[in-house]
């Protein structure tokens, strides 16, 4: 293979590779001096961050774990006293239905009662009118006969003699 009729940049000769190579040393070194350790700096910078990020990530996500325990337990918690106020109203529904039970019933017995002396006292009140009543005719109606049987002045005697001597007897 004939290397001569290749063009120049591919079959550089000894004094430009010999510049290449320094050029390539100092910029290697420059970079290796200043650029190298800030981008190594960096990059250890970002790492850094990236940590300190899945970490504050991995502390919101077990904070975020212990909200929703403490939401479960106050959800839980507002259950059981939600049961209990419906318990502790139950109670009380139950208390005030038997208290309002318990008044009917004394209400009741007071009325049945005062409805029984009621109708005693209407019972006596009653029975003394018809005494009354039946008094009031047996007088008119003694009257009536007494007329019809004294009509003369003899039965009337006779009957005055009959009464003092029932008396005079007793």
């Amino acid at each position: 293979m004939d290397f001569s009729k290749l063009p120049a940049i591919l079959t550089p000769d000894l004094g430009l590779l010999f510049w290449m190579l320094l050029a390539f040393a100092v910029i290697f070194f420059a970079l290796a001096k200043y650029g190298f350790p800030a981008i190594v700096g960096m990059v250890e910078e970002r790492k850094n961050f990236i940590d300190e990020s899945l970490r504050k990530a991995h502390e919101a996500q077990e904070r975020l774990a212990n909200i929703e325990k403490e939401g479960e337990s106050i959800l839980q918690e507002a259950r059981e006293k939600q049961a209990q106020i419906l318990r502790e109203a139950a109670e009380t529904r139950d208390a005030i239905v038997e208290q309002a039970q318990e008044k009917a019933r004394t209400e009741g017995a007071r009325l049945l009662d005062d409805a029984k002396i009621a109708i005693e006292q209407e019972k006596k009140a009653a029975i003394a009118d018809i005494r009354s009543q039946v008094a009031a005719l047996s007088v008119e109606i003694a009257e009536k006969v007494l007329k019809q049987n004294l009509k003369d002045e003899q039965s009337q005697m006779d009957l005055i003699d009959r009464m003092l001597d029932d008396i005079s007897a007793n």
